[in-house]
């Protein structure tokens, strides 16, 4: 551990949560290098939602590497990226009756949102933007204008502008529908708000505390996007590619999107990737109006394309994330109403859920417990207080079981301590280190 402390910068995260040194991983765990295993309910923040090191991808990509396959390729076209686009046609775009051209991107979340702004503003001619409430949508300058959270917009060093902020689904009590609002104030011409050039929401937000949209509010927010010509942009970097069930996070809503953006784990292997998926009409970019040196990541294109051709050629794998979330909902619900008293709710659809504490003091016990165990848990939320469960889709049954049961008996172990101790950490930590 002595190199990450002299030479690594102080702004690592995960690290802290987490402080071992990992030297390998498989399916749904993590290794240590002392050999300790670890359930990994953490997934790369969304990026592994089909395990490490997937056989089926591992095989393609050696086999791609060891004929010499191009692996950096800016926008030339090549061989990977042609098979990638019509796999990701025929498949997923077609089925779906969703008609897009594909932007490859830089690649990460935040180039893709970055482009999607970029794009909508000149199209439209408009400069704001219309973000949400506890909204994540990355962190440079454009995309963190968007995003909510002030621990992360405290860090800009300069001011954010171009964004104008409505409340979330719920963000004001369940039976206020905040699209009403939008409506209101595009309608008033004394409310203050620019007409915007695009609307930009999760559907699911991630690192704002697992929260979901109702399909309805999904659809509301739609209807007065079109009735006002505004773009919609669905940031679907976290909550697709399967993780609510269905591979666009938008599906059940019945909803078409004007922009989506994507990254994470479209590639299926962790590799680095994103795109936007515009509609054929709006793509009016000029040759070169937005480029960038890492567009062309073909060993990503052979994983994407190897995971769309396993996993959604048909609706087995859908069915089976819908399965296993109706699981994990079932075990939340059974667990908040065993320990809940007050302290516990729970939040979030398909296998993008979690269990929302009354403080981040106590979801980081937990945590710090459940890992201790064997388990690799984060938390979300603005106050971090939300218990994030995100394991790979591909879990077996009994490792997901397995899982929740550890943050279960953690939960457990918190509850009794918190009970029973003062307001003085060392007792907590004590208490702690003997329950682990």
């Amino acid at each position: 551990m002595k190199i990450f402390d002299e030479i690594e910068s102080e702004v690592q995260s995960y690290a802290r949560s987490f402080p071992r040194v990992f030297n390998r991983a498989k399916g749904e765990y993590l290794y240590s290098e002392d050999g300790t295993e670890y359930l990994d309910f953490l997934a790369g923040a969304g990026t592994l939602n089909y395990g490490h090191n997937n056989d089926v991808f591992k095989e393609k990509l050696l086999e791609y590497i060891a004929s010499d396959g191009i692996t950096h390729g800016l926008d030339l076209h090549t061989k990977a990226k042609g098979e990638f686009l019509e796999t990701f046609n025929e498949k997923i775009l077609k089925p779906r009756d969703l008609d897009y051209v594909v932007q490859f991107t830089g690649p990460t979340g935040t180039n893709a949102v970055e482009a999607a702004l970029k794009l909508a503003r000149n199209i439209t001619g408009r400069e704001n933007i219309i973000a949400f409430t506890n909204g994540f949508h990355g962190v440079s300058l454009g995309a963190l204008a968007a995003t909510g959270n002030s621990h992360h917009r405290g860090a800009a060093g300069v001011s954010l502008n171009g964004v104008s902020r409505v409340p979330y689904d719920g963000y004001l009590g369940d039976n206020i529908d905040t699209t009403a609002y939008l409506e209101k104030l595009l309608t008033d011409s004394s409310s203050g708000i620019d007409t915007p050039a695009a609307v930009i929401v999760e559907t699911v937000q991630g690192e704002g505390g697992i929260n979901a949209a109702s399909l309805d509010w999904l659809r509301n927010l739609s209807a007065v996007c079109k009735k006002h010509e505004i773009l919609l942009i669905i940031d679907d970097i976290q909550a697709g590619c399967g993780r609510t069930g269905s591979y666009f996070s938008f599906e059940e809503a019945g909803i078409k999107p004007d922009i989506v953006t994507l990254s994470k784990s479209l590639s299926g292997y962790g590799l680095p990737f994103a795109v936007v998926l515009i509609r054929p009409e709006i793509d009016l970019w000029k040759p070169g109006e937005h480029n960038g040196t890492f567009r062309g990541n073909n060993f990503a294109f052979v994983t994407a394309k190897a995971a769309i051709d396993h996993y959604w050629s048909d609706n087995t794998f859908a069915d089976s994330v819908k399965r296993k979330g109706s699981y994990i909902s079932q075990r939340l619900n059974s667990i908040v109403a065993e320990y809940g008293e007050g302290n516990f709710s729970t939040r979030g659809r398909g296998m993008f859920q979690g269990i929302n504490c009354v403080n981040g003091e106590l979801a980081s016990k937990i945590t710090r417990i459940a890992f201790q165990q064997g388990v690799m848990i984060e938390t979300s939320g603005a106050d971090d207080q939300v218990i994030k469960f995100l394991c790979p889709l591909t879990i077996s049954d009994e490792n997901l079981k397995r899982g929740i049961d550890i943050v279960e008996n953690a939960v457990k172990a918190v509850c009794a301590i918190e009970s029973e101790m003062p307001e003085d950490n060392c007792y907590f930590d004590d208490v702690y280190h003997e329950a682990s």
